[in-house]
């Protein structure tokens, strides 16, 4: 038996350090949104130095400059349609040629759609769904862009794609009858996408270092949402209410940070309970 003594474990990273971003690079698609906007705010609130995209790049460097955190001045946006696989390659090389590296990819970017089963065209729920296109065609520049470090030394990232419960779970007619449009169907068939796509993209990606997992909010009703509508959602949920952009801060910092870093291919629903019905 050796004499010698045994190495010192290394000692558990405290909370403060596994919810820290500094040193690293978040681009974020849609932050100009209802959600975006604090997903955005998040990351850099956590240290990280954020680019944000968006088809109208003025608009996105003007929301850069408002980010805070330790990287304020650091912050810069360009542009990215996510429905133009030229521009999705265009933007994301203009965000590495300027921040140097990624290091955490949140596909939130939605082209919307207004239309409800009764009236959608093939055109419009083809397009639809091809936001799901521009999330793979963008998280695979990010794992190539990972992988593929020049001086072969090991790096890993964070790739985060947005879903929603209504991914997991139908909605209720009555809950839009007399008011609007219900639910449009293909908004549920790219969102259910968007979940499974997380899950086959996580195991594939895993041996390289890079975590793959979504966030599926629930109810977050912006400003423009009609009133009798937020009720009757309220009356469904179990927390009877509905949810506030800043309640989605800490899962982006968790999905992003080393605070889940055994945490990939998972679902991440922050719903007010609304799916444990």
């Amino acid at each position: 038996m050796s004499d010698l003594p045994s190495a010192a474990a290394e000692p558990a990273p405290t909370i403060s350090q596994l919810f820290d971003l500094s040193g690293r690079v978040a681009l974020i698609t849609g932050a100009r949104g209802h959600l975006g906007r604090a997903m955005a705010d998040a990351l850099a609130e956590a240290g990280a130095r954020v680019i944000v995209s968006s088809r109208d790049p003025a608009a996105a460097e003007s929301l850069a400059r408002g980010l805070a955190g330790a990287q304020a001045r650091g912050h810069f946006g360009v542009r990215i349609d996510q429905l133009d696989p030229a521009s999705i390659d265009q933007g994301f090389d203009a965000a590495v040629e300027r921040a140097g590296r990624i290091d955490i990819l949140i596909n939130n970017g939605h082209d919307g759609l207004g239309r409800d089963w009764e009236s959608v065209t093939a055109e419009e729920f083809q397009r639809q769904l091809g936001n799901l296109t521009g999330y793979f065609l963008l998280a695979r520049r990010f794992r190539d862009h990972v992988h593929g470090t020049a001086d072969g030394s090991p790096r890993s990232g964070s790739l985060i794609l947005i879903g929603s419960m209504y991914g997991l779970v139908g909605s209720y007619p009555d809950a839009y009858e007399g008011i609007c449009s219900a639910s449009p169907a293909a908004y549920h068939a790219l969102k259910g996408g968007i979940i499974q796509l997380t899950r086959h993209l996580a195991v594939y990606w895993a041996p390289d270092g890079i975590r793959v997992n979504c966030l599926s909010p629930g109810p977050f009703p912006g400003p423009a949402a009609p009133t009798e509508m937020v009720r009757r959602l309220e009356a469904k949920s179990p927390m009877k209410r509905m949810g506030s952009p800043h309640e989605l801060k800490g899962a982006i910092a968790f999905l992003a940070s080393d605070a889940s870093s055994y945490f990939t291919g998972q679902n991440l629903v922050v719903d007010g309970g609304w799916t444990a019905w």
